[in-house]
């Protein structure tokens, strides 16, 4: 199911760019109807929204009225709300301390020289299906640069509102709710609600639709596609950890990428065991099965510097350091979104409540893009 590339000779490193450029340059989806819908509606604006919403998710109304998004919102546990408001305060203490800093002083010729941090006005946040955790990581940072306009596109789950989406929209301030989704809701976004700029993940599609609306509006300076995963790991970590790390990830979407790195050759025997062992029981199987099918990879390497060369190649969104000598290996790279270090610091904490931010750089985009952070939210002004 899972490949195996042998990284040996000269040649490793463009086979590689190869097989990893066939993902990233999206021809391996039809992604066609992004740029039709894009027009349609830029072209009938609410029409259709709405058209589209009815088509691929049986949706019958934009917006959501306050009684019913209160009502959602009583229905949500107790336990749910906890959870929440403990992972709000961490994301939030976290993101606090990212303070910008203008700039000012006189020159020689008593020219004074500023450098001012303004906030963005207007933000729109697409969070795809019920995920909370989603929305705190791109409304806290917003709220902190203090952006006065933000707008909610999320989807029905099922035909009914996400509870736990709105009751954090509530906690944030948020007033402007619209139930949507998929390109649709980019285009919504951008050409309805016309934000200044656009943020949050999505799938191939959703990822797509934001590159072609960039220039009307803004974006993240990074591609926030489908999940990706990279796990270094060697004879003396945990095969099990590592193909639950590996399937956790493939199981987001048909679309995410999971790769391992080792030099041990019995690791990869055991974890190409241990993906399908957990695969039976897996209630995504078949989502995670055609994940690791069209984007699993094992990379056998020989040395420390070839582990090194192949994630900076990969620039994964995020990597895992489960290997005993994770410290040598992470002074030398360069390229990736997030780095869980040891194998105690498990990537899936990361996208909940660890504190750090889970919006981070797909595609490769992590060699000249990080993950999101408050200087996301801010216009840099010169004044002379």
């Amino acid at each position: 199911m899972i490949k195996t590339f042998n990284y040996t000779g000269k040649n490793s490193i463009y086979k590689l760019e190869t097989y990893l450029n066939k993902r990233r340059s999206s021809k391996s989806v039809n992604t066609s109807i992004v740029n039709k819908i894009i027009r349609d509606v830029k072209r009938n604006k609410n029409k259709a929204v709405l058209k589209y919403e009815k088509k691929f998710s049986q949706n019958n109304q934009l917006q959501p009225s306050k009684e019913k998004i209160n009502k959602a919102i009583k229905s949500l546990d107790i336990k749910v709300k906890k959870a929440i408001d403990f992972a709000y305060n961490r994301i939030y203490k976290f993101h606090s301390k990212q303070k910008v800093q203008n700039l000012s002083f006189k020159d020689n010729l008593n020219n004074k020289l500023e450098y001012k941090h303004v906030p963005i006005q207007s933000v729109g946040i697409y969070v795809p299906a019920n995920l909370p955790s989603t929305l705190l990581m791109n409304a806290i940072p917003a709220k902190i640069a203090k952006v006065k306009r933000i707008v909610l596109a999320n989807p029905k789950l099922n035909g009914s509102l996400n509870p736990a989406v709105l009751y954090v929209a509530k906690k944030t301030g948020i007033k402007e709710i619209f139930n949507m989704g998929g390109v649709q809701a980019i285009s919504s976004l951008a050409y309805v609600q016309k934000v200044d700029k656009i943020v949050g993940p999505g799938n191939i599609y959703v990822a797509k639709a934001k590159r072609e609306v960039f220039g009307d509006v803004g974006i993240e300076s990074m591609v926030a596609g489908p999940s990706e995963i990279c796990v270094v790991a060697d004879k003396y970590t945990n095969a099990n950890a590592v193909a639950t790390s590996l399937v956790g990830q493939a199981e987001h979407d048909i679309n995410s990428q999971c790769i391992l790195i080792t030099k041990d050759k019995n690791l990869i025997i055991s974890v190409k065991k241990l993906i399908s062992k957990i695969l039976k029981s897996l209630p995504r199987k078949k989502i995670a099965e055609k994940s690791l099918k069209k984007n699993g990879l094992i990379i056998k390497v020989y040395s420390d510097q070839q582990i090194a060369n192949v994630i900076n190649e990969i620039a994964p969104e995020h990597l895992e350091l489960i290997n005993k000598n994770n410290k040598k290996i992470l002074e030398k790279i360069n390229n990736a979104g997030s780095i869980c270090i040891g194998k105690y610091s498990a990537m899936a904490v990361t996208d909940y409540n660890v504190g750090t931010n889970h919006v981070l750089p797909t595609y490769g985009s992590a060699k000249f893009s990080s993950g999101l952070n408050v200087s996301e939210f801010y216009k840099k002004i010169s004044h002379i």
